[in-house]
C-alpha cells in the first residue's frame, strides 16, 4: 500500500499558473525589466488561450463532418449525400451556443495584412456559409467559420476543425489542408471502411507526419460495411509502414448519434467513440497541457534567475563591502563574456544570412526541378495522344501534380528552416537557447494568384466539315485526271477521275487531321509551359516571402536571448558599484528591501521549479520548439 507521503501533488490549475505569471510580471515591472515582461506576457497569452487544435482531414464524402457532429453531439457541420464542405469549420467551447464567420479585412480598413473580421451569424444558417451547396467553391471568400458549443468534451481547450475534402489527396485543396497543419496540435485522418488506405492517402500521411507528429487514423462508417474488420487490419498494416505508433480507431458516427438520442451506454461503446475521446483527452489535450506547463515553468525559472542575479549582487555588495571589489571584478568578467556573446552575434547573423540565402536558392531549384519534371511528363503525354478530347482530365492531372510538388517543396523547406535555427542556436550556450516556432509551411494561398488552365480546342469536326475537307483535296485530282483522260475522248467526270479524286480527298483529309493534331499538341504544350511558368513565378515569390519571415523570426528570437543575458549582467555590475558608495543608513533600508524582494523572487522560483518537477514526473518530453 502506497504511503501518504508518496502521493502525487495536485497539479496547478491554469488559473493558478496565470497568477504565478502575473506575480512574475509585477516583479519584472519593479525591476524595470521590459524584456522580461515581454517574455512573461507571451506566456500569459498562451495560458489564457489554451486551445488544442485538432484538424480533421480526408477525401470527399468520407464522413468527416458527421464524425465531428457525433463527437460533440450536435449538428454543427452540414451533412448530406450531395453536400460537401467548402470552408473550414472551427468548433470550440462557448456559452451560449453561437456561430460566426471570419472574412478577410479590406485594405482600406487599415488592418494588418492577413487580418480577419469576425461576423456573427445565426447558428442554424451555418450550412449556407460552409457547404459546397451554399457557398460553391468558397465564392463568398470566407477564411473560416466558428461554432461555439457548451460541451464537456470541449472544456479543456479542445478545438476541432472540419476541413474541406482534399479530392484525391493531390489537389490544391490538399495543399491548403497540408499547410494548415503547422498551426494544429494533432490531425485525424478519416477514411471510410469501404476500402483500405490508398496510395495518395498514405502519401499525404507521410507529408503530414513531417509537419505534425500527432496523427490519428480514423476508420469511419463501420456500420455500413460488414467487412470493416478486415479493412481495419489492412489499414493497420499500411499505417505500420509509415509509423508503427499511429493509433487507428474504427468508428460509427450513426451509432454514436443514436446512442446519444437513446442514452444507451452499450450502443455508445459499440460506436468506438469512447476510445477516441480518451485518446483526445489523455494523449492530445493532456500532452498539450504538459507542454504548456513546461514552457511556463521554463520562462518563470529564467526570469527569476535573471532578477535574482542583480538583487543578489547588490545585497552582497551592501552586506560585504570588503568583498565588493572582487565581486565586481567577477561580474565585469561575466559582462565581458556577455559582450563577447553580443559580438558573436555578428557570427550567428552571418550563419543566419548565409543559411537563408542558401535555403532560398536550394528551395527555388527544388521547386523548379519538380515542376520541370512535371512539364516533361506532360509534354510526353501530349505527344502520345490527342490532348483535345481529354483536356479537362489532363488539366486536373496537371493541377494535382503541381499541388503535390509544391507541398513537397514547402514541407522540405519547413524542415530545412528548423535545421537552420538549430545551426544558429549552436552559437549560444546550450542552457540558454530555445528554438523559435516557425510557420514556414503556412502557404495555403500559394496557388491563389495562379489562373486556371485555358480551354483547348477539342478537335471534333462534324461530318459536313469532313466532306468539305475531302472535296477540297479531291478537286485537283478529279480535274487533273479528267483532263488527262479527255485525250482519249472520255468525259471530265469519269470513273478514273472520280477514283483519283476519292484517293486524293482521303489523303487530304488525313493530312488535315494530322496537321490539326500537330497544331493542338503545339497549343497544349504552350499552355502547359505558360501554366508551369505562372506557378513557378507565383509560388517562388511566396516561398521567398515565407523564408524572409523565417529569417526575421530567428534573428529577433536570438537577439532577445543575447540582449536579455547582457542586460542582467550589466544591471548587476551597476547596482554593485552603486552599493559600494551607499551610506550606512541607506544600506540598512536597502538591504531590507532587497531581502524582501529576493524572498518574493525565490518563492516564485520555487513554485516554477515545482511545476517543472511535476511536468517532468508526468511524462518524458522530446525536444520541442518554443511556442
Amino acid at each position: 500500500m502506497a504511503e501518504a507521503g508518496l502521493a502525487k501533488p495536485t497539479p496547478m490549475t491554469a488559473g493558478q499558473l496565470i497568477k504565478l505569471v502575473e506575480h512574475g510580471l509585477q516583479l519584472a515591472q519593479t525591476a524595470d525589466r521590459a524584456d522580461l515582461r515581454k517574455r512573461l506576457e507571451q506566456a500569459a497569452g498562451r495560458l489564457r488561450d489554451p486551445s488544442v487544435r485538432v484538424i480533421v482531414v480526408g477525401e470527399f464524402k468520407q464522413g468527416k463532418s458527421k464524425l465531428i457532429n457525433a463527437l460533440v453531439n450536435a449538428p454543427v457541420c452540414p451533412v448530406d449525400d450531395d453536400i460537401a464542405t467548402s470552408v473550414p469549420t472551427v468548433v470550440r467551447h462557448g456559452e451560449p451556443a453561437s456561430a460566426a464567420i471570419l472574412v478577410p479585412k479590406a485594405d482600406s480598413d487599415g488592418g494588418e495584412e492577413g487580418s480577419v473580421e469576425r461576423q456573427p451569424i445565426p447558428i442554424e444558417d451555418i450550412a449556407a456559409y460552409v457547404s459546397e451547396q451554399g457557398n460553391p467553391g468558397n465564392s463568398k471568400k470566407l477564411v473560416a467559420a466558428e461554432v461555439y458549443l457548451p460541451r464537456k468534451i470541449l472544456t479543456g481547450g479542445l478545438t476541432v476543425i472540419d476541413s474541406p475534402g482534399v479530392g484525391g489527396m493531390g489537389s490544391s485543396h490538399t495543399l491548403t489542408t497540408l499547410t494548415a497543419l503547422p498551426t494544429a496540435d494533432a490531425m485525424l485522418l478519416v477514411s471510410d471502411a469501404s476500402q483500405e488506405y490508398t496510395e495518395p492517402e498514405l502519401r499525404f500521411l507521410r507529408q503530414a507526419m513531417r509537419i505534425t507528429p500527432s496523427v490519428v487514423g480514423v476508420l469511419s462508417k463501420t456500420d455500413l460495411y460488414p467487412e470493416w474488420r478486415r479493412v481495419a487490419d489492412m489499414d493497420r498494416s499500411r499505417l505500420d509502414t509509415v509509423a508503427p505508433d499511429i493509433p487507428l480507431f474504427p468508428l460509427s458516427s450513426d451509432l454514436r448519434l443514436e446512442a446519444s438520442r437513446l442514452q444507451d451506454a452499450e450502443l455508445n461503446g459499440e460506436s468506438g467513440f469512447p476510445a477516441l475521446v480518451r485518446h483526445l483527452r489523455n494523449e492530445i489535450v493532456g500532452k498539450s497541457e504538459r507542454l504548456q506547463r513546461r514552457h511556463v515553468s521554463q520562462d518563470l525559472l529564467s526570469v527569476t534567475e535573471n532578477l535574482r542575479l542583480s538583487l543578489q549582487s547588490e545585497l552582497d555588495a551592501l552586506e560585504n563591502p570588503a568583498g565588493t571589489p572582487r565581486m565586481i571584478a567577477g561580474l565585469e568578467l561575466a559582462k565581458t563574456e556577455a559582450d563577447d556573446l553580443r559580438k558573436r552575434s555578428a557570427r550567428w547573423q552571418v550563419t543566419l544570412s548565409d543559411g537563408i540565402s542558401d535555403l532560398i536558392a536550394d528551395m527555388e531549384y527544388d521547386l523548379r526541378d519538380r515542376l520541370r519534371r512535371i512539364q516533361r511528363e506532360a509534354e510526353a503525354a501530349i505527344d502520345q495522344g490527342d490532348p483535345g478530347p481529354t483536356w479537362n482530365e489532363f488539366s486536373k492531372w496537371l493541377e494535382e501534380c503541381s499541388a503535390a510538388a509544391i507541398s513537397d517543396t514547402f514541407v522540405w523547406t519547413s524542415e530545412r528552416a528548423h535545421w537552420l535555427a538549430s545551426q544558429v542556436a549552436e552559437h549560444f550556450a546550450a542552457d540558454e537557447v530555445r528554438i523559435p516556432a516557425l510557420r514556414v509551411s503556412d502557404t495555403g494561398d500559394a496557388l491563389d494568384p495562379v489562373e486556371e488552365m485555358p480551354a483547348l480546342d477539342p478537335g471534333r469536326i462534324n461530318p459536313m466539315q469532313k466532306v468539305l475537307i475531302g472535296m477540297r483535296g479531291s478537286y485537283g485530282g478529279v480535274l487533273m485526271f479528267g483532263l488527262l483522260t479527255g485525250i482519249f475522248g472520255m468525259a471530265l467526270i469519269n470513273p478514273l477521275s472520280v477514283g483519283a479524286g476519292l484517293l486524293l480527298g482521303r489523303k487530304a483529309y488525313r493530312e488535315d487531321r494530322e496537321a490539326r493534331l500537330k497544331r493542338r499538341r503545339g497549343e497544349a504544350k504552350a499552355l502547359v509551359r505558360r501554366q508551369i511558368d505562372d506557378v513557378t513565378f507565383q509560388v517562388g515569390k511566396q516561398l521567398k516571402d515565407r523564408l524572409r519571415l523565417v529569417q526575421r523570426s530567428i534573428r529577433d528570437h536570438f537577439t532577445e536571448i543575447a540582449e536579455e543575458h547582457h542586460r542582467s549582467l550589466s544591471d548587476s555590475v551597476a547596482v554593485a558599484q552603486k552599493a559600494a558608495t551607499t551610506f550606512t543608513l541607506q544600506k540598512d533600508v536597502r538591504i531590507r528591501d532587497i531581502k524582501a524582494e529576493l524572498k518574493k523572487v525565490d518563492a516564485l522560483h520555487a513554485a516554477a521549479a515545482a511545476v517543472a518537477t511535476e511536468v517532468a514526473a508526468s511524462r518524458p518530453f522530446a525536444p520541442v520548439a518554443a511556442g
